[in-house]
């Protein structure tokens, strides 16, 4: 026994640091996000939400999370929200995974990922719409100060092959958070709908968010699938430039008549300035100027005296009248 003793107590001691570090490794632990969900806020617009782990134990870092989106274009970003709103098509389907990494602090391994995902709507293949076309068209709208730039939106598509016999399409665009439905469609020789006309539009025409497009459909024998598209305002770039040019010259016209204006001004105040306090000659120079000649002449009578005085200017001067004192 006496023996055995150091033994048990170095077994005692060895099992209480395992459990020490145990204890500690599961301290640092950073567990997944729990409540992860996906749901649909708009067209081609979803929400992601999570919530933290309850059985979080507290860590001296701060917790973020890391987001990766699988379908239907992958995509990795990290965010210290527990949301996220994405744009994005949503006719093949969505899904996306989350796990808790550490934002600030000691480093520690991130969490294992949770899924979550939205089924693709259904629709029978090769009944959605396709090659669809969008273009914007921007002029200026002279009857609404507010907003001195109208946008007018026209997108066209064909049917798709497989189409049954009396398909119908239907067209939606989505800008930031206003949705709305075509009302003016074109059609085509089977009396379907292959094109649309919004003439006014709440699209920004400077604006910077994609333009969400969805196309569905209904026919009698199947379920048509529905299409989603983006489109970047820039690169349906079909302005009407007419407007810019004639109110470019219409500055330009009010700049130089403002310039002219100005001009005019300060002549008449320089004018009338000299008019009020005219300039002072300086005498001119007896040598430079001019030769005096004084020539005296005593005529008969003794009692008169006339000095005759001539100034005679050098060439390109101006003569003076002889002066008689």
């Amino acid at each position: 026994v006496i023996i055995m003793a150091p033994a048990l107590l170095i077994l005692l001691g060895a099992t209480v640091i395992l459990r020490a570090d145990s204890l500690a490794h599961k301290k640092s632990l950073l567990l997944p996000p729990t409540n992860f969900t996906i749901k649909v806020t708009g067209l081609s617009q979803v929400l992601l939400r999570w919530e933290s782990n309850p059985d979080q134990e507290p860590v001296n870092i701060e917790l973020g999370y890391h987001v990766r989106i699988n379908a239907p274009q992958e995509d990795d970003y990290e965010t210290r929200n527990t949301e996220s709103k994405r744009v994005t098509v949503l006719h093949k389907g969505f899904s996306a995974s989350v796990r808790t990494v550490s934002w600030t602090g000691q480093p520690l391994p991130p969490s294992s990922w949770v899924s979550a995902e939205l089924k693709a709507p259904p629709g029978s293949p090769g009944t959605s719409v396709v090659n669809l076309t969008c273009t914007t068209n921007t002029t200026v709208n002279n009857h609404t100060p507010l907003k001195p730039y109208q946008v007018s939106l026209h997108c066209s598509w064909l049917a798709g092959e497989d189409a049954p016999a009396g398909t119908q399409y239907f067209l939606y665009y989505r800008y930031g958070s206003w949705t709305e439905e075509c009302q003016e469609y074109r059609r085509d020789t089977l009396n379907r709908n292959t094109a649309c006309w919004f003439p006014r539009t709440f699209i920004s025409s400077r604006g910077s968010d994609p333009l969400a497009v969805h196309a569905n459909g209904s026919s009698k024998h199947v379920t048509i699938k529905p299409f989603d598209q983006l489109f970047a305002l820039h690169a349906i770039g079909n302005d009407d430039q007419k407007p810019t040019t004639e109110w470019f010259l219409i500055v330009l016209m009010a700049a130089i008549c403002f310039i002219l204006l100005i001009f005019s001004f300060i002549c008449k105040i320089g004018h009338l300035w000299t008019k009020l306090f005219p300039p002072v000659p300086a005498p001119k120079s007896s040598i430079k100027d001019f030769f005096v000649i004084v020539s005296s002449e005593k005529t008969a009578s003794t009692e008169t005296e006339i000095e005759v005085i001539s100034y005679v200017e050098e060439p390109g001067f101006e003569t003076l009248e002889d002066s008689v004192f």
